[in-house]
């Protein structure tokens, strides 16, 4: 059966619109950081990174004063005991009882018994010489994180300027800056450190000394490559029709245009420092008692593992949790910042 009913001419007129709305932009405009921080925050291990590494740094200057104990504080008396934390010390399940197991199996309390009566805590425990382990954690955690930040510094100025420069130049002065670079890359990290500790004393100058004498090149290498990459793009060709210097152009419209690089670079350049030290320290070559540092409280741990094991895992364990919260932050803002891992 064929439908007969008349239909209105109006439906087939095109339909009403509004020229005001026709550019409207819904969503909001963002610069390149927020559009940054909008990814990394989808990053979900890099915010909890973000977390803990902000605790730590705050417990690395407030933890020292949270305990009566100062970091060099020694009370033989009170040597090698266990971690015990007032109001969970009962619960069995948890390593803060104060309980300590001898060599022959048997387990007992140390704060409890025929030669000693301590009626003090210690939530870490104490080393060998009495000493607070809680307020020597949080002590070196403050040099370790000094002596890293600092190195990291030094690598992003000298890296950024001698790579710029060499980069921008070229020529036979790129050529002579790179083969400098490769000299000092062919140089191992422990010698400069031999020669600084038999120029200088054992100390924190002499570490963050020999990171930066080799820490910048890499620094160096990724910043003229960008530069190379950059220097002949209309903007700079543009600057340098209008007039402007070399370092105007360099330090002003070529770096601001690699900051995601330098700052991943440096993230990761971070964490290897903070390596770097321990291993020293580990080894001897680096800070010396009663100065306090990650490596130097796994090498006081070390020596006592088998009968004290409390004492080399925890500043082990602290090592391992500033080093996976750099690289997962690094790892981030990698993934934030480069335009091509835009969603």
């Amino acid at each position: 059966m064929i439908n007969t009913e008349k239909r209105s001419q109006d439906l087939f007129l095109p339909a009403p619109l509004d020229s005001s709305k026709s550019e409207r932009i819904e969503k909001p405009s963002l610069n390149y950081w927020q559009d940054s921080w909008l990814r990394i925050k989808k990053n979900k291990a890099a915010i909890v990174s973000l977390v803990v590494l902000f605790l730590i740094i705050i417990m690395a200057f407030a933890g020292p004063f949270m305990t009566p104990h100062s970091a060099r504080e020694q009370n033989t008396k009170h040597a090698n005991l266990p971690p015990r934390i007032q109001g969970i010390e009962n619960v069995s399940w948890l390593p803060f009882d104060g309980q300590l197991k001898k060599k022959d199996g048997t387990v007992i309390n140390a704060y409890q018994t025929e030669t000693r009566q301590v009626k003090e805590y210690y939530w870490f425990g104490t080393d060998q010489l009495g000493r607070d382990i809680f307020a020597r954690i949080w002590k070196g955690t403050q040099i370790s994180l000094l002596i890293a930040f600092v190195a990291s510094l030094i690598d992003l100025l000298v890296g950024v300027a001698y790579g710029a420069i060499s980069g921008y130049v070229g020529g036979r002065v790129d050529g002579f800056m790179q083969r400098i670079i490769e000299i000092l890359v062919g140089i191992p990290n422990l010698v400069v450190v031999i020669l600084m500790i038999l120029i200088l004393k054992p100390g924190i100058i002499p570490i963050i000394i020999a990171l930066t004498i080799t820490g910048w090149t890499t620094m160096a290498r990724v910043v003229r490559a960008s530069v190379l990459r950059m220097k002949n793009q209309e903007f700079v060709l543009a600057s340098r029709t209008l007039g402007a210097s070399n370092a105007k152009i360099i330090f002003r419209h070529m770096l601001p245009n690699m900051f995601g690089v330098m700052i991943i670079n440096t993230m990761f350049s971070i964490p290897n420092a903070i390596f770097f030290e321990a291993f020293l320290s580990f080894i001897g070559l680096g800070l010396q008692d009663p100065n306090a540092s990650l490596g130097t409280l796994v090498n006081d741990g070390f020596r006592s593992m088998i009968l004290f094991p409390y004492q080399m895992f925890i500043p082990a364990i602290m090592i391992a949790i500033l080093m996976v919260a750099f690289n997962l932050i690094a790892d981030g803002l990698r993934d934030a910042l480069d335009p091509k891992m835009r969603d």
